[in-house]
């Protein structure tokens, strides 16, 4: 078994939790939103979970990218570029389907 230093352990972990949080955030939004019956009000309960989903997304995106950058990890480097990407486009399709 290959022992990787803790830097690499801990951006494999990060990465990992941030794809978990956006395919739940995805989850979330499509399950109420597009999918669910027509709604008469909005689901409170539903709306401050995707807040509080993508507060911790951002937060684990940006230490993750903060951290590849710091130890020189362009593998990392890439693939949080990539997710700050996902995030941003995540949020302008949010942003102009329920404006």
């Amino acid at each position: 078994m290959i022992k990787k230093s803790g830097k690499v352990q801990f951006l494999f972990w990060v990465f990992t939790f941030s794809v978990i949080l956006y395919l739940s955030i995805l989850w979330i939004a499509v399950s109420t939103f597009l999918t669910g019956e027509p709604m008469s009000e909005l689901p409170e309960e539903r709306i401050a979970e995707l807040y509080i989903f993508y507060a911790l997304l951002v937060l684990c995106t940006l230490a993750g990218t903060t951290v590849a950058i710091m130890i020189g990890n362009k593998r990392y480097t890439n693939r949080f570029g990539v997710m700050v990407i996902l995030i941003f486009i995540t949020f302008l399709a949010g942003k102009s389907l329920f404006g």
